[in-house]
């Protein structure tokens, strides 16, 4: 292991579990959870992310200038750093969460035209006689009732007739997503999968919960504009991928905070796949392919053909291969001997083969000593453990950064019995320096 990062003891002081900061527990700090307790922020739930307000506090901690998050999600440290007077660009190769992203971005309006938007889509819901209905079987699965289903597609049309490059819209239409859930009887898995065999005790009628929606997003933005954030920052949000971040100047960032996919095999792609068909981006599974092959190799559904025994000899895993060659080869192995045979010998190789292309892509957008932050959770698939962490420290080194070291948060994997393996797992902050 490396020697720690001269930052990292300090930052532990204030960082630790079970110390607050603000208003946050430090063990609640790896989730999104304390966000929706926070404007604009709570205008859509991520399931993969962490708290606004503990990355803001490392902001001010650090005294950084230009900060980076290369898996942007929804927004968190991008809006954080508004929060901190600090220049941000968050990126996300999913265009929906960055869609989501940068409309939370656009939250600065002025509040009875947004209103007006509102109601101007609210008052043409009964005059609308001709609605475009979803080919796919999910969207009628989750709407077995007629009536609610043609109200929220009316909401639909009026919301996708705006202007979409206008704030305005782009806000109206975050509202509009916002919904789509509350007003199914579906069910929803823990990390965002639609369920619609499973039904939910209580929904909300679509106009209902738009209209609730608009009350508190103009709440929110009355709340945000009381901050009086500074007007000349570097602020932004790209659909770009974090393997290559062409849209960074090189040398920019001064801080990088994020937290990539975790290698556990939860499939981005389809978490949101219900929304997207409702709004007519998608028709089904099959359109998902093409954005399943841009996502970091964090689920078997995302090698789409890839065969990670011709990249073991690769210089992106040469750092770990000793150490990631016999998990390969055991789950190579073990895989054999389960039902699903998933592939998770190639999902970690490339997982790991992704992550140390982005490192290398980090190193040249940062400058020299920058701090690193990434929130991260090593990995047990069919109970073979992955030390995640510790690897990519290791690849880190190798794209230039200069130390590494670990801060566990919680312990993961511990609350209820886990199906497919007994491995305690845990999270916390990956410290990197540059």
């Amino acid at each position: 292991m490396s020697f720690r990062p001269a930052f990292q003891e300090d930052a532990e002081k204030l960082f630790m579990p079970n110390q607050e900061v603000g208003s946050i527990l430090k063990s609640s700090a790896t989730t999104f959870a304390d966000n929706m307790k926070l404007p604009v922020h709570r205008w859509y739930r991520y399931s993969a992310g962490y708290s606004a307000e503990w990355a803001g506090s490392l902001m001010q901690h650090w005294g950084v200038k230009n900060v980076l998050d290369p898996f942007g999600g929804s927004g968190t440290t991008v809006l954080s750093a508004q929060e901190q007077g600090i220049n941000a660009y968050g990126v996300d190769v999913h265009p929906f969460v960055s869609k989501i992203a940068k409309a939370k971005l656009s939250w600065d309006v002025d509040i009875t035209e947004l209103r007006s938007c509102f109601n101007h889509v609210i008052n043409s819901v009964n005059k609308r006689k001709l609605i475009s209905i979803p080919s796919s079987p999910l969207a009628r699965k989750c709407f077995p009732d007629d009536n609610i289903f043609y109200e929220l597609l009316k909401i639909r049309d009026g919301v996708l007739e705006l202007d979409q490059h206008l704030p305005i819209s782009k806000l109206v239409w975050l509202a509009f997503v916002g919904i789509i859930r509350a007003t199914s009887p579906a069910g929803t898995a823990q990390w965002q999968y639609i369920l619609p065999n499973r039904t939910k005790s209580k929904t909300v009628p679509p106009l209902f919960a738009f209209q609730k929606n608009m009350d508190n997003f103009c709440s929110d933005i009355k709340s945000r504009k009381a901050f009086n954030f500074k007007n000349e920052l570097e602020l932004g949000f790209i659909e770009g991928d974090s393997k290559s971040l062409s849209a960074i100047p090189d040398g920019w960032a001064d801080a990088i905070i994020t937290s990539p996919p975790y290698a556990n095999n939860y499939d981005y792609a389809d978490a949101t796949r219900f929304e997207q068909i409702i709004l007519g981006d998608i028709e089904g599974w099959s359109d998902l392919k093409a954005l399943r092959k841009l996502l970091v190799k964090s689920a078997t559904q995302n090698l789409s053909g890839w065969k990670s025994e011709e990249y073991l000899d690769s210089s992106e895993l040469s750092p770990i291969i000793k150490e990631l060659l016999p998990v390969w080869n055991e789950l190579s192995e073990v895989r054999k001997t389960k039902g699903g045979n998933k592939p998770y010998h190639s999902m970690l190789a490339g997982y790991f083969y992704d992550n140390a292309q982005v490192f290398r892509t980090l190193r040249n957008k940062s400058q020299n000593g920058v701090k690193v932050c990434y929130v991260v959770g090593d990995s047990a698939p069919y109970g073979v453990h992955a030390p995640v962490e510790k690897w990519l420290g290791e690849l880190a080194l190798s794209a230039g950064f200069k130390s590494w070291g670990f801060t566990k948060i919680r312990d993961r994997n511990t609350k209820w019995k886990n199906r497919k393996h007994q491995h305690p797992l845990h999270e916390g902050y990956l410290w990197i320096e540059g």
